[in-house]
């Protein structure tokens, strides 16, 4: 890879790290019935995938989940520190960093180029994005909380609508970007 091209991953994952704190300065709504609030942050997660691809997205991932890790308030409503990763949200935090690995192998794998339909990526984003983290989050919550896993399965189909219109706009934003700034992404 190009010196040019490297360094154009290395900011773009540095801004990725940047719009990951900014979603997170968005309130998490509370649903009531499940205790993990629906955030935005996802959304930036599904974008480091699509921009960066597996190597430079799960890089500002990691970077941004270890800032919270060391206890910088960065998740929405303010939270941050090791807590967190025990907590009901644990799971989906910890899916998160596969997230970009997963969408980037996913169009390596399936050969999803720029220029295929957004179906693609909307399918592969879907995947990755949407249901490996509600699945992982599930997962961890049923633990962490002692609650039957289909209990958990089934709370966490309230975040599908959401998680899918934001898998629709990752990938409306992500095209647009990687056409506007000629962008070469490594899968």
């Amino acid at each position: 890879m190009k010196d040019h091209q490297r360094t154009k991953n290395l900011v773009l994952a540095a801004m990725l790290v940047a719009i990951l704190v900014i979603l997170g300065l968005l309130p998490g709504i509370p649903l009531g019935i499940i205790p993990v609030p629906l955030v935005l942050q996802n959304m930036g997660v599904m974008l480091a995938g699509g921009l960066l691809g597996s190597k430079y997205g799960t890089a500002a991932v990691g970077l941004f989940l270890l800032l919270v890790f060391l206890g910088l308030p960065l998740l929405s409503g303010g939270r941050g520190g090791a807590t967190v990763f025990l907590g009901p949200s644990g799971g989906y935090l910890i899916a998160w960093l596969f997230v970009p690995f997963l969408i980037g192998r996913l169009k390596r794998l399936f050969q999803v180029r720029a220029q295929h339909s957004w179906w693609h990526e909307l399918l592969i984003v879907g995947v990755a994005g949407v249901i490996f983290v509600d699945v992982v989050g599930a997962l961890w919550l049923a633990w962490q909380s002692s609650i039957p896993l289909s209990t958990a399965l089934v709370s966490n189909l309230v975040f599908i609508p959401g998680d899918l219109l934001k898998a629709i706009l990752a990938v409306v934003i992500t095209r647009r970007i990687r056409n506007l700034m000629q962008l070469e992404v490594e899968y």
